[in-house]
């Protein structure tokens, strides 16, 4: 599997998967790959959902500020290597046990292991 680690905010210095922003008209699927080959150099077949996750940021007097619906997919490799670039500071292709080490995003084991359930069955 390929994970980023943020070179800047919301996700700074975690490593998560590489994603980003679904741009008007597009579909889920498309909006994931073209954002996978911007990120990261990588043509990639989104295969299926792999869960989701929300992450709500509040400001000190708790006033929401920002609302992210992130929806994470399983993907399969067609070509490329992966460049870094403003958005990423380090990208890496692990096993998943190699996760546990690593500072990640809440719930990515368990995202990681829905998608590889996913490819596999």
């Amino acid at each position: 599997m390929l994970i980023a680690r943020r070179a800047r905010a919301p996700a700074h210095g975690i490593y998560t998967l590489p994603g980003g922003v679904v741009e008007v008209g597009e579909t889920l699927r498309e909006a994931v790959a073209r954002e996978i080959l911007e990120e990261t150099n990588l043509v990639i077949e989104p295969v299926a959902l792999a869960g989701y996750r929300e992450r709500v940021a509040r400001d000190a007097a708790g006033k929401v500020e920002q609302h992210f619906v992130i929806l994470p997919f399983a993907a399969r490799l067609v070509s490329g290597e992966p460049l870094l670039n403003e958005e990423l500071a380090d990208v890496r292709w692990l096993a998943p046990t190699e996760l546990a080490g690593l500072q990640t995003t809440e719930g990515l084991a368990e995202i990681v292991a829905t998608a590889i359930a996913l490819i596999e069955g």
